[in-house]
């Protein structure tokens, strides 16, 4: 090597198409829920569903919200 590190990797590795996309955390969220996990955070539940174009409000049961998302996926 010559000593001078290749930022090269770097920038691919964290380039647009390698960050996590609004779906595939939506997807991801439903497959931990389907393996049965228990999403903590509501918020959190709320800001995939937001990112994914639903509108949300802060009232909604987590399991409506999580109903949307499921049928935003199906619809996919």
């Amino acid at each position: 090597t010559s000593g001078v590190f290749d930022f090269n990797w770097l920038r691919k590795y964290f380039s647009r198409k390698n960050l996590p996309t609004d779906v595939f955390l939506a997807r991801k969220l439903i497959s931990a829920i389907d393996r049965g996990g228990i999403p903590l955070n509501p918020a959190k539940v709320n800001a995939i569903a937001r990112d994914l174009g639903l509108e949300v409000s802060t009232r909604a049961p987590v399991e409506e919200t999580i109903a949307r998302i499921r049928a935003y996926l199906q619809r996919m």
